[in-house]
């Protein structure tokens, strides 16, 4: 008897692109690629939407029009990329093998100290103190966090050292020593090294932005919006807001920085929801190159995260956004709204995710004292680390925490059709919310699958009418 065949949903996503647009694109979830389906393509999947039948029932409702041997070959195509399959059939998972074998880390965080001259409200740093009460990272350490790099992953081309704090720039002399040393080493090894920091900016001088041009640091600035919105939450120890003085510092940062785009990192807090708004003023009045949002759902202080509604409020407006970008890339602009070029980045790349993001595959992070944590975010949480920069990284505990959230196994990741784009979502986010970094956000899921599906449209629109825009601002696009 010959078997029926069915539709795998769970790999297939259609993205419509509105009524005027009759093509029919299909987004392949296993391999996170899209692709325009042809009249025999569709035909075979509206009729498996419909119920699963044979392959002699598929033939005797092919409609006359097409051709009687594009039904086999269409047939083998899908059945070859698992779109269908028989009822019943095995499926190859995603994910090849449910335990990491290794790591392949190329860039150290180091948490240079744990004091800070602003006191911002919502700060999730656990280890935060005041500049005066500050633990600081030593040289020892630092130089010892780049051995450990060379030593555990000696086979990697180019390497990334990232300055964070509390405020790295309370740190100066240190951060100096520690680029100088870094530059001498990696040349000795014959491998390259960039530099990264994330700064409040209130202690730049033009002194220190011409020594990080020079060394051609990534920086990623700390601000929230316009003053009504920065000085909600970033404020001095004092409780004075810091807008006036962060804007005077990045107007004199922008005017002299030349050897990579500055971005701006927006944290979204209760009440705080106007990503439009907050994005035309720092694009457009304030001229930074990027501006990326980030969502606090899951803070220490329940005070400070945006409930359902707001979050809601929030998705909504990163679409309008989107909407805007998707304009002006067709036109050959790029409005920097980092949250966008991302997910189109992944989807240009093909980029499919098997983990959420780099921490502790790529990515570790180091504390004052020289302790592992999966990323910046964990450093001063309670949850223990994954070794240290002098006797290296406890690589059967790391591998076995990657292979936990690897196996996807019993949880909504295992048919969800973005599950390759996100992977179940940030590791702190997991910890913060249910005490557990490998358990799934699902309280962001549906917000994110309406993210990522507007973003398919996005990039199919874009991909469709201006392709040149990816070779110009995806391709060329650094590291922020």
């Amino acid at each position: 008897m010959e078997a029926c065949l069915e539709l795998v949903a769970h790999n297939l996503r259609e993205v419509r692109l509105g009524d005027e647009d009759k093509r029919r694109l299909l987004f392949h979830v296993p391999s996170t690629a899209l692709f325009e389906a042809d009249e025999a393509v569709t035909s075979i999947i509206d009729t498996l939407r419909t119920s699963r039948c044979t392959r002699e029932e598929l033939r005797a409702r092919w409609p006359a029009y097409l051709e009687p041997s594009a039904l086999d070959d269409s047939l083998q195509d899908l059945r070859t990329l698992e779109i269908i399959a028989e009822q019943g059939q095995p499926l190859s998972p995603d994910v090849r093998s449910q335990q990491v074998q290794r790591t392949a880390l190329n860039t150290v965080v180091l948490n240079v100290s744990t004091g800070c001259n602003l006191s911002c409200t919502y700060c999730y740093k656990e280890d935060l103190d005041t500049p005066g009460a500050s633990r600081r990272m030593s040289a020892e350490t630092a130089k010892a966090a780049v051995e450990m790099l060379l030593r555990e992953s000696p086979q990697e081309p180019r390497y990334t050292i990232v300055f964070f704090g509390g405020e790295p720039l309370t740190r100066l002399p240190f951060i100096k020593n520690t680029v100088a040393y870094c530059e001498r080493r990696f040349a000795e090894a014959g491998k390259a090294v960039d530099f990264v920091m994330t700064t409040n900016a209130t202690l730049l001088t033009q002194a220190t932005v011409d020594y990080l041009d020079e060394h051609r640091f990534g920086l990623t600035i700390s601000m929230d919006g316009p003053q009504a919105v920065h000085d909600l939450h970033r404020k001095t120890v004092g409780g004075v807001g810091t807008y006036a003085t962060v804007r005077r510092k990045v107007d004199m940062l922008l005017s002299r920085y030349r050897s990579r785009p500055v971005g701006a990192r927006v944290t979204l807090t209760a009440g705080v929801t106007d990503v439009n708004h907050i994005w035309e003023h720092l694009f457009h009045e304030v001229g930074f190159a990027e501006v990326g949002f980030a969502p606090v759902t899951s803070g220490p202080i329940d005070t400070f995260n945006l409930d359902a509604t707001e979050v809601a409020q929030v998705f909504a407006g990163m679409k309008q956004l989107g909407q805007r970008y998707l304009e002006a890339a067709l036109c050959q602009r790029n409005i920097g709204f980092s949250n966008m070029h991302q997910l189109l980045t992944n989807l240009y790349h093909g980029h499919k995710k098997s983990l959420p993001c780099g921490a502790g595959l790529k990515i570790l992070a180091v504390d004052y004292s020289g302790e592992l944590a999966l990323c910046h975010r964990f450093t001063g949480s309670d949850l223990p680390s994954f070794g240290n920069v002098q006797t290296g990284v406890d690589t059967p505990r790391l591998t076995q925490f990657l292979s936990a959230r690897l196996n996807r196994e019993g949880t909504g990741c295992a048919t969800c059709h973005i599950r390759n784009l996100c992977a179940g979502g940030c590791y702190h986010e997991s910890y913060a919310r249910y005490g557990d970094p490998v358990h799934p956000t699902y309280h962001y899921c549906e917000f994110m699958r309406d993210w990522v599906d507007f973003g398919i449209s996005v990039y199919s629109r874009i991909q469709h009418a201006n392709p040149d825009f990816f070779s110009r601002y995806i391709d060329t696009r650094k590291a922020f």
